[in-house]
Formats: C-alpha cells, structure tokens, sequence
C-alpha cells in the first residue's frame, strides 16, 4: 500500500522523491504506479531521502509464526494465549475484527469470537525468529534498540554511504528480506525521532511503512488524539478530557509552565512530545529491568497453602531464567490478581543482589503472608507472579552474600540442583511442593 496519509506534503508542482516497495527502485517521476513493475506499494514523501530513525514491528508477530507454519490457518482468527483463565497474548488480524486485543481475558475473546483457534505461544519458535530477524537489522546498522522480541528500534544515520542508498530503501529492502527469510511481515515508521518513529509503525499495518517528516510534525501531530502519546493511559487520559484536553493540538496550544502546574513533571513531558521533541538516542545496550514469572490459574484460589507451593515453582522457574542470562537482582516484586481483575504488587528489597530461588521464594512468601494473614483469604486469585528488578550482571558488585556461610551453602546446593536437572530433566529432583502441585 502506498503512503498517502501525508497529503499535505502533496502539494507541490514538483514530484515528490519516491520508491517502490515491491521491486525497490528509486522513483523520481510522478504517478501511484511504479513504472518498473507496475506495484502500488510506491511510497512518497518530500523528506522521504533524508530521515533516519526508525521502528520495525512484527505484524501480529506470534500469530504470523503459526499461521507460516500451518498453511491450513491462514483465512480462520487465531489467538495465541493459554486456557480458558488466561489472557490473549497476541491475534490475528483476523480475529481483530471481531474486537479481539492483546491482554483480553481469553473468556471473553472466546465470547467475541467462539470459532477462534487458540494456541499456546511457542517459546522456542518466537525465540528463533526474533534472533533472525535482529541480525537482518544489525547487518545494517550497530545502532538497534530491541523493546521486546517483535519490535526495535534503528538509527540509519550515516549509513548511506555503507550501503549505498538512503535510510528508507534500506529499510524497503530489510522489510522485503524478512519476508522471505524468516516468513513475516513488518511494518515500519521513519520519522526523525524515537517517539515519532513508533507511532509512524502503528498508522500503516499490516506490511506498512508510514513516515512523519519534520516539516509536518507539529501539524501531523495536532490532530491526533492524546491517547497516541506514550504514558497516557486510560485514567491519566480521563484526567486529560476532564480538563479540556482531548487531541494532541490542544496541549500544543497551553503554555509549557501551565501543564507544567498542572501535572508536574508529567506535563513537561506532554508538552514536548505534544511538539514532537524526543532527544532519546538509540540504545543497543538496553539493560534488561527486570524479569518475572506468573501464572493463571484455571480456577480461583482462596487456600494460602495452594498459593504458596505455586510461588515456589514460580521462584524455581524465574531463578533458572536470571542464572541462565548471568543476572541478579536486588528487589523481589509479588503480584497477584483478584478474581475481579484487580491487580497488586508488593516489593520488598534486599541487602544484597541475588537471583537464588530459595530468596525469591522466601521474600515473596513473607509479602504473599502479609496479604493473608490466615489460612484462607477473603479474596479469590486468579493469577500469581514473581519477579527480579534492579537486575546486574552477576559478579559485577561483588555479591557479598558469598561470604556468608548460610547463603554460600544455599548457593551450592542450588547449583547442584540446577546441574542434574541440566542433565536428567527438570523432574530429576525436587521438593514436597513440586510433588503436590503434580499431582
């Protein structure tokens, strides 16, 4: 499809610069159809040969895996999620249709669409693709910022030069090696910052490429709704209406000091992103916050015994990831989620970095017997969570606890563990706990 949300830029006598995405030629003259292979996947902007940064995200990215795999799910709504308490991690465009999103209670996507297919998320699948797809990008350039495993952002300055065309061909040409490499589809904002380049990404999907220029940035934006920036969610965004503000134009025209007054630091950061002023450069090295693992259960508990063994095996499981990616953490995060889908979290932070499941378990069961005091609670859960935050790599502060003889034994006794489940299985060995959830 070509790019013709940015009309204003149209009006020009002369041709706008423009390329197809189909068989990648560089378009001087005017027309919607590329003259080389007939395509009218021709895009055109008048900035279109000197903006660089860039967002590449992967359309309905664990969907597509399935639906590459499994030719015979390609016209039916598929959801990607677990059980019938879970939630949909990601769908079809398909399924989109009929109301379907992301972090849906999966009863109610079901409701919505009740012929839907649904399949657990494959791990090891979504891992491979994700890697494959990252060394497409930084084959282009070192300057890739990662946000998950389906999007990232790059910075294509100065790469002209390298590969002999401007940013946005190269990315025509990434897009299209995707593809036919690892069998998806992406779609891709180019914009001249961070902020601009994401949401350029989400305006043109499925197989899009969408481009906010500078010239038009405060006019583009203007327009658009308050929800479109990053930090306003539904209640800050009632707050917003509330007070008169209801698109992106209306922040534009308030003084800096009045939202300034008015939401603190939160409204300095509405009015230069209102503006389109983001100074974020591109990170590759982003460093990993945090890491969790959670459950839902299939029906809800209220016994304090249940949850507890159930935290265990989380404790066991997100310990292995940490140790696994060579990271401690000092801070342990409890979550749980009521039968109403009320969520909290309880944190607690530690003397010393660590990433022991024996810790973990041990602070979050004192956190989950501070929320049920009693054998039974008032409440009934539907999910549990566990998780490491203020993440170092291991060995790089020290890790005092070494040197304590309780936690140095603990240490050992888990890497022991850890060693003969590596070479029998995770059911090699293990506790009372493990045993009674088995069953």
């Amino acid at each position: 499809m070509a790019n013709f949300g940015n009309d204003l830029l149209t009006l020009s006598d002369r041709p706008l610069p423009g390329l197809c995405r189909e068989c990648h030629h560089w378009l001087p003259e005017a027309g919607q159809l590329c003259p080389h292979c007939r395509s009218a996947r021709v895009l055109r902007h008048a900035e279109l040969a000197t903006l660089s940064m860039a967002h590449l995200d992967c359309d309905a990215f664990f969907a597509a895996l399935e639906k590459r795999d499994d030719p015979s799910l390609a016209d039916k709504p598929l959801i990607i999620g677990g059980g019938r308490r879970g939630v949909v991690s990601t769908c079809c465009y398909i399924a989109r249709t009929y109301g379907i999103r992301s972090a849906m209670p999966m009863f109610k996507a079901l409701k919505a669409c009740p012929h839907a297919i649904v399949i657990k998320p494959n791990g090891e699948k979504i891992r491979e693709a994700s890697l494959a797809i990252r060394a497409e990008m930084e084959a282009l350039t070192p300057l890739v910022q990662p946000l998950s495993s389906d999007e990232a952002f790059m910075d294509l300055a100065g790469t002209e030069k390298l590969h002999g065309t401007p940013p946005a061909l190269t990315l025509a040409k990434l897009a299209s090696r995707i593809e036919d490499k690892v069998g998806i589809t992406v779609s891709i904002g180019l914009s001249h910052n961070k902020f601009l380049a994401k949401l350029a990404s989400d305006f043109d999907k499925p197989r899009g490429f969408f481009i906010i220029g500078k010239a038009e940035t405060t006019s583009f934006l203007a327009k658009q709704p308050i929800s479109l920036i990053w930090g306003v969610g539904k209640s800050f965004g009632a707050k917003l209406a509330r007070d008169g503000f209801h698109t992106i134009g209306d922040l534009q025209q308030t003084e800096i000091r009045v939202l300034a007054d008015r939401y603190g630091e939160h409204g300095l950061r509405l009015a230069r992103l209102s503006r389109g002023e983001d100074h974020r450069p591109v990170n590759p090295s982003r460093e990993t916050k945090s890491l969790s693992s959670e459950t839902t259960f299939n029906d809800d508990i209220r016994a304090y015994q249940e949850l507890e063994d159930i935290l265990w095996q989380l404790s066991e499981k997100i310990s292995a990831r940490m140790k696994e990616k060579g990271f401690t953490g000092r801070v342990i995060t409890l979550k749980l989620k009521t039968a109403d889908f009320r969520s909290m979290t309880r944190r607690k932070t530690l003397e010393y970095p660590t990433n022991l499941a024996r810790v973990a378990f041990d602070t979050g069961r004192a956190l989950l017997r501070d929320v049920i005091p009693g054998d039974m609670s008032r409440e009934a859960y539907r999910l549990i969570g566990i998780g490491f935050s203020d993440i170092e790599v291991a060995g790089e502060t020290g890790q005092s606890y070494l040197f304590m003889d309780d936690l140095n034994k603990l240490s050992a006794r888990e890497k022991a563990v850890d060693s003969l489940r590596e070479k029998f299985g995770d059911r090699a060995i293990g506790t009372g706990r493990n045993l009674r959830r088995r069953k």
